[in-house]
């Protein structure tokens, strides 16, 4: 009989708590071993219990989630699935929870009205689940210390030509933090880079923003018309498909309210394949870590239109999916480590 994924949630509302108790229970492959209040009955808990999963709360009493993540990273390293409020604060929250090493994150539980409670729980187990699988290193002092905001001068863009590169990104699950570091390597005269990124819709702004704090490039969450341009990182909003299109000399973002596709809007493959059609060989495709397949027949399309492409290997992924897809696909044409990737994008497109 397989071994059965321990959980702990640590959460200050009882609802909550009962909640996910319930729903994670009625998986056969997990058990909640134990529900604690603040993060301080969590620590006491986790040296007790061994969990494998913890599922944390952003806001809570006595010490809030994140101070406690960073001190767990340090000291007892673990898969852990951030549960947030999408609000604005909520987003920038958890998106700091990210960088120090959490694996994923889902919103609170809405408790009562038309909330659908089944994909609420269906998405919640298929989380836990794929956090159990993640091999979580430890964060050293230094590495906490460095989670801070750094800006670098932006870039100032006279002059370009429609034959300039345009690069096109995508990612899911792990992806806020393999987004920020690839940009944060690249140089600010580097081509206009389109991206999808599965997020919610309060959170892909907040995302854009604290990128744009590691990054020499200007990044932004797209807007509709908006004209992309070298030394600009443009994100789709999370609630909209993004698509590149021709107009003349110009590439141009354009949003639109779409059916999901490959379950996502935004997706990946929306993305992918729009640039293969306005951009052809001018493009380079990456696909960075994520679970699921959205991306992988895009980047063929891109691949047999003439692009360079990009995809991110296993050991360096937190979910080794869509990448894996693609691979399969015969959509790759390198396949490196995460922190190798920017240098390889730059070589590409100044070839």
């Amino acid at each position: 009989m397989a071994k059965k994924i321990r959980v702990l949630i640590v959460d200050d509302a009882a609802l909550v708590r009962q909640l996910l108790t319930q729903v994670l229970n009625e998986d056969p492959d997990i058990e909640v071993v134990g529900a604690a209040i603040d993060p301080l009955m969590a620590r006491d808990m986790i040296k007790r219990l061994n969990p494998d999963v913890l599922t944390l709360d952003v806001e809570m009493p006595r010490m809030d989630g994140v101070t406690f993540l960073a001190n767990l990273m340090r000291l007892r390293p673990m898969p852990v699935v951030m549960v947030s409020t999408l609000t604005e604060k909520g987003a920038d929250v958890t998106l700091r929870a990210l960088e120090l090493g959490a694996i994923d994150f889902i919103s609170k539980p809405k408790l009562g009205g038309t909330y659908k409670l089944m994909d609420y729980a269906q998405e919640i187990i298929a989380k836990v689940k794929m956090a159990s699988m993640v091999h979580v290193r430890a964060l050293s002092e230094q590495d906490v210390a460095k989670i801070k905001a750094k800006k670098h001068g932006n870039p100032v863009v006279n002059m370009f030509k429609t034959t300039h590169k345009i690069v096109a990104m995508g990612s899911s699950t792990g992806g806020t933090e393999a987004v920020k570091l690839v940009l944060s390597q690249l140089p600010a005269d580097f081509p206009g880079i389109v991206i999808t990124q599965h997020i919610p819709e309060a959170f892909s702004r907040s995302f854009a923003e604290r990128v744009n704090t590691f990054s020499a490039l200007n990044v932004c969450q797209a807007e509709d018309g908006q004209q992309v341009l070298p030394g600009h990182a443009y994100i789709a909003p999370g609630h909209l498909h993004l698509e590149v299109v021709r107009n003349g000399a110009r590439y141009l973002c354009r949003l639109h309210d779409g059916e999901r596709v490959n379950h996502h809007k935004p997706s990946v493959d929306v993305l992918f394949d729009s640039v293969a059609k306005s951009a052809g060989r001018n493009a380079l495709g990456v696909i960075l870590t994520g679970m699921g397949n959205d991306g992988a027949k895009g980047l063929k399309r891109m691949l047999d239109a003439g692009a360079a492409t990009i995809g991110q290997d296993e050991k360096s992924c937190v979910v080794w999916g869509m990448p894996k897809e693609a691979y399969k696909a015969g959509a790759l044409q390198h396949v490196l480590g995460l922190k190798n990737i920017a240098n390889k994008m730059t070589s590409l497109v100044r070839e």
